[in-house]
């Protein structure tokens, strides 16, 4: 077994050293954007466990009594919860207050979704800029040794295919996931916005 990892590892070096210096930027750009991903799917798993209904939300409000966080975690147990703490006892103001907290928890869902895409989509276009600079450096060998050294142009060939590659592998997942995170998002957000107009008649 650590034989394998030893060898997976050095061959993973050869791929990242043959593609050449837009490799470096394209690793950084896959680490951020999956940190990001890892961290919203976390954040939609916690919202979408331990929910309450609208009926409990609503005794909830009626009671005055804060959910218990170790009970409920949900997004319309964290929406009472923030009303609560932030409720005047004015049926005028909680009103706005509602409504205010529903906007800020529903904008909290769309955060670091539009970064996800923007990486995703810089990805491959560092991948094109990989294949431009291989390429220069398959016709710079050219113009030196001719077509008779094929060592020497496969170095800027396989740099050119290996960062259009690692450039798509990229992107693909990270529009795939970003996509779906919006999806989840936008469920949450319906969801949240439908319990703030019926929580509506217990302020």
């Amino acid at each position: 077994m650590i034989i394998y990892l030893q060898n997976y590892f050095l061959n993973l070096e050869e791929y990242i050293l043959a593609g050449g210096i837009v490799m470096l930027p394209l690793i950084i750009i896959s680490l951020l954007m999956w940190g990001l991903i890892i961290n919203r799917a976390f954040f939609f798993r916690q919202l979408y466990r331990k929910n309450i209904s609208r009926k409990m939300a609503g005794d909830f409000l009626k009671s005055g009594i804060i959910p218990d966080p170790k009970q409920y975690k949900g997004a319309i147990a964290y929406l009472v919860t923030e009303f609560l703490k932030r409720r005047s006892h004015k049926a005028c103001i909680d009103s706005y207050i509602l409504d205010e907290t529903v906007l800020i928890l529903t904008s909290s869902l769309n955060r670091y979704l539009a970064i996800i895409g923007s990486l995703a989509a810089i990805a491959p276009l560092l991948g094109l800029l990989g294949t431009v600079t291989g390429m220069i450096t398959t016709f710079d060998s050219m113009s030196f040794f001719g077509t008779g050294n094929a060592k020497a142009m496969a170095g800027g060939i396989s740099e050119a295919l290996i960062t259009t590659q690692t450039g798509l592998l990229v992107a693909i997942p990270g529009f795939y996931f970003r996509n779906l995170l919006v999806q989840r998002a936008n469920i949450l957000q319906n969801r949240i916005s439908s319990v703030g107009i019926y929580l509506q008649r217990y302020v």
